[in-house]
């Protein structure tokens, strides 16, 4: 498919530069992140407040990522996931990953400090 688009002369001269990456950059534009966006705020604001060793440790998904998670893993053990649900379960497990990172690094001080 040919699109044609009006754009701004400085915008124009952005996208010359990355020309050859064109179509890459318009869709992840346009893709949907697998987890929604109060998810992500919820973890960032959090590692944005320069929690304490303890905090990191005792940090929980909010309730809402909790229910989502139950319903997915629910479906998970039925076999009734779709390919959308796979994906939003395997980006879960990648902030899983991340926070169990976090939080072994924070174990790791608290108990070479005591």
């Amino acid at each position: 498919m040919k699109i044609t688009l009006e754009i701004p002369d400085e915008l124009a001269e952005q996208v010359a530069q990355v020309e050859d990456r064109l179509s890459e950059l318009v869709a992840q534009a346009i893709r949907q992140p697998e987890v929604p966006g109060h998810i992500y705020r919820h973890i960032l604001e959090f590692l944005a407040s320069n929690p304490t060793h303890e905090q990191v440790v005792a940090f929980r998904p909010d309730p809402a990522m909790q229910e989502r998670l139950k319903v997915l893993l629910e479906r998970s053990r039925n076999g009734e996931l779709s390919s959308k649900d796979v994906q939003e379960l395997q980006e879960y497990e990648r902030i899983e990953h991340l926070m169990v990172m976090l939080k072994a690094g924070s174990l790791r001080f608290l108990q070479s400090a005591a």
